[in-house]
């Protein structure tokens, strides 16, 4: 109730105060309170659109998650390539190991 006391023509200034002469002190404080709503619209602004940036953001996240989700499992990796060269030279002495034309301890 304080707030309404401070703003009724001549409640500062006590009885028979000239109504009017608290009028400037009114314009700024109603200046004030414009600036500041002002501000606090244009930071409505701002969070607004920040707030449709992470919302954007979320659904990209959400879209993704769905679409990892319904991919086919992986198939299982290939066997590791053999580690002799592609030689023919080199698969005739394996053939030689396995056949068993050497003896025992050079294998």
């Amino acid at each position: 109730m304080g707030a309404v006391h401070a703003l009724r023509p001549g409640a500062a200034h006590g009885r028979g105060a000239d109504p009017r002469g608290g009028a400037g002190a009114l314009e700024e404080r109603e200046r004030e309170i414009a600036a500041r709503a002002e501000a606090t619209r244009e930071r409505i602004e701002q969070l607004t659109a920040r707030l449709d940036e992470l919302g954007g953001a979320a659904e990209e996240v959400r879209i993704s998650r769905k679409t990892v989700l319904e991919l086919p499992d992986p198939s299982p990796p290939a066997p590791p390539a053999s580690m002799l060269p592609d030689h023919p030279a080199y698969r005739q002495i394996a053939l030689h190991h396995q056949a068993g034309f050497w003896p025992p301890r050079t294998r």
